[in-house]
């Protein structure tokens, strides 16, 4: 599931959203528009009539029935005056990111005499009403509803599309990040191995000295030499395990670089 939280315009450029709902609607003649989960405009409208927003929806009757149509509307259906409109959900990861809401066509001439009707009961000057219908345009049911289907498909797939890739950057992001962390990290160990294996090699010269004092002071040294003794055995030890740390280092790097040669690779194929 999705965020409950995610808003379109997070991952969608909202330019390229207007593009394709103005593309689709210059070929296919409907009026378009996008809108939020709660109504807020995410584009402008394309194609929409003087009859639908200028007489219609103008009037105060007309738009508490367009609410109505709208909420009560599922798929293509037909409004209060006449026109064919849709809705079409808009879903992400599993979560309802807004509508593509739009129709504002006929499936058939209009019928003046009824349209003069209803323009008594919005309250509008009838001839400038039927004036306006004569202007929507006229498609078959069929393929409004075929068309409906198609903007539904182009807008999820290219809202879908942008999301992943740009889940898929901040995923990229975060791993560049980390494999930077994780290449620092065993630079510091390789540089601290170095300054430890500095100070066993120290260590490994004193107490080459300190046998070498020992021995001058014969046996009042004795105590001094197995001390000697005992600080070349911790020497050794060290060294030993400073090297496994270096070795160990060495080949997180090396599997670290193959890493990020694959990541690369992948990146350009991208």
């Amino acid at each position: 599931m999705g965020d409950a939280n995610m808003k379109l315009e997070d991952f969608m450029d909202l330019r390229k959203l207007q593009k394709i709902q103005e593309q689709f609607s210059d070929a296919t003649g409907l009026a378009v528009v996008m809108v939020d989960t709660e109504g807020n405009y995410l584009t402008k409208g394309s194609n929409f009539t003087d009859f639908c927003m200028k007489y219609t929806r103008g009037s105060e009757e007309g738009r508490s029935r367009c609410e109505k149509c709208y909420l009560e509307g599922k798929g293509a259906y037909f409004c209060h005056a006449g026109l064919i409109d849709f809705s079409v959900d808009i879903v992400v990861a599993g979560e309802k990111v807004g509508s593509a809401l739009g129709g504002q066509i006929l499936a058939k001439e209009p019928d003046e005499e009824k349209f003069r009707e209803i323009a008594g009961e919005l309250g509008i000057d009838p001839e400038e009403y039927v004036r306006a219908v004569r202007r929507v345009p006229v498609r078959e049911e069929k393929a409004i509803r075929a068309a409906a289907a198609l903007l539904e498909e182009i807008i999820n797939h290219s809202v879908n599309l942008e999301y992943v890739k740009g889940r898929d950057s901040k995923r990229i992001d975060s791993f560049d990040l980390e494999l930077e962390n994780a290449t620092k990290t065993v630079e510091l160990i390789n540089q601290k191995t170095k300054e430890l294996d500095g100070i066993a090699t120290k260590q490994n010269i004193l107490s080459l000295n300190a046998s070498i004092e020992s021995a001058r002071a014969g046996v009042a040294g004795a105590g001094f030499a197995v001390v000697a003794k005992q600080m070349g055995d911790l020497a050794s030890q060290s060294a030993g395990i400073y090297k496994e740390i270096s070795e160990s280092a060495q080949r997180i790097k090396r599997s670290m670089g193959i890493l990020n040669g694959k990541h690369e690779k992948e990146s350009i194929k991208k």
